[in-house]
């Protein structure tokens, strides 16, 4: 493959700017305090009262009462919500209202509550049911701390951004299989990403079944299986999955008619039975680029030295439209060159091949690559394979 030449790929990404969006009559923060309101008041709506503090009130009921005093305490979110504010609830307050609640520091709360207290955030809790779910504050209990969550921050900040600006939109969950490594959701208000799995089991029900990683954006982790994450985001009325990135021709769900679809970066994980394989699976990965579909591309993978005469798992897929296929896979290898494999293995025919495009690179670090390159910041940044992290 030639060598990279970065200032003409910077020259062709150039070429995919996003075009102006029009311009909302409200900011992203007034939009997402409104939203946050519009909760309240469907929840006045549908009990016929406010939500109160208690201990024996329902965490999320306990949760809108704080929002509440939130919103009442700064002046510029009442003059916002003043016009909108159909039920008064703003000014109204009810006898048992005034009381505070003293238990706002439990373990089920804390993981719901974290962030209140920075003004910006105060709608965080936008995605959550009002209904009681007893369930759900069990599984909240049951997180932990994310000892190394500084590595994840970058990746939520990003998706709140794209939230924000319209490149990633939220979508009713559907289907088990699109909890997957890499994925992102929102579920019991909070912004999920799925930073790992586990091999594939089935369990005593003989239905498939896999130990995930879910990282949380308030800084909590979980070690639950595919399938409670899925039972949780059926249940949760507001459970919904966040789209890959659509940032125009570069990176979309689908194509808008002025550019063809070019092709499709894929994140493959090896079956493989060697030793090398599986002492490293969980971090090792088949980065290619193909202008065709990714079935056809791993069709007959057993056979194939480059895939390790083994199967393979589709980890993730990413849409390109309008860039060089080969291009692109060139600076993706350039990036993570460092932690590019070298490991020989004789071929169908006992020759010594050398396969090429499998390094170890966690996947989170692969989905912060594929969003650089979105936004075209990848050309200032390379992988240290010592750190795990991509660096600048």
């Amino acid at each position: 493959m030639s060598e990279l030449n970065l200032d003409e790929l910077a020259e062709e990404l150039a070429d995919f700017a996003q075009p102006e969006k029009k311009q909302s009559a409200f900011t992203a923060r007034e939009e997402r305090i409104i939203a946050g309101f519009e909760d309240i008041e469907r929840y006045f709506e549908e009990h016929g009262r406010l939500p109160l503090h208690g201990e024996e009130r329902d965490i999320f009921e306990r949760l809108y009462a704080v929002r509440l005093d939130r919103l009442r305490e700064q002046e510029d979110c009442r003059t916002l919500l003043a016009p909108l504010d159909k039920h008064g609830l703003l000014g109204k307050v009810e006898a048992s209202d005034q009381v505070e609640d003293d238990e706002l520091d439990t373990d089920a709360l804390f993981a719901e509550l974290s962030g209140l207290g920075d003004e910006d955030d105060i709608t965080q809790l936008r995605h959550v049911k009002s209904a009681e779910e007893k369930r759900a504050a069990e599984e909240i209990a049951r997180r932990e701390r994310c000892v190394d969550f500084e590595k994840f921050q970058p990746l939520f900040k990003q998706v709140k951004d794209d939230l924000a600006n319209g490149t990633r939109v939220t979508r009713p969950f559907e289907l088990k299989a699109e909890i997957r490594p890499g994925a992102f959701f929102i579920v019991g208000g909070l912004i999920s990403y799925v930073a790992g799995m586990d091999e594939i089991f089935t369990n005593a029900q003989g239905r498939t079944d896999a130990r995930l990683r879910v990282i949380f954006d308030n800084g909590t982790e979980s070690g639950m299986l595919m399938r409670s994450l899925q039972r949780q985001l059926n249940d949760d009325e507001a459970g919904r999955r966040i789209t890959d990135p659509n940032a125009g021709p570069l990176f979309a769900d689908k194509t808008d008619g002025s550019d063809a679809e070019t092709g499709t970066i894929y994140v493959l994980r090896s079956k493989s039975d060697h030793p090398a394989v599986t002492e490293h699976r969980e971090v090792m990965h088949k980065i290619g680029v193909t202008s065709g579909s990714v079935d056809s591309r791993i069709s007959g993978a057993e056979k194939s030295a480059t895939y390790l005469l083994a199967g393979v798992e589709v980890v993730a897929t990413y849409k390109v439209y309008g860039v060089n296929c080969q291009k692109l896979e060139s600076l993706i290898h350039k990036v993570f060159a460092a932690a590019q494999i070298n490991l020989t293995i004789p071929d169908r025919f006992g020759h010594q091949v050398k396969p090429r495009e499998w390094f170890l690179v966690p996947i989170n670090v692969i989905d912060e690559a594929v969003q650089r390159i979105r936004d075209r910041s990848i050309l200032d940044y390379r992988y240290d394979p010592k750190l795990g992290q991509l660096l600048k």
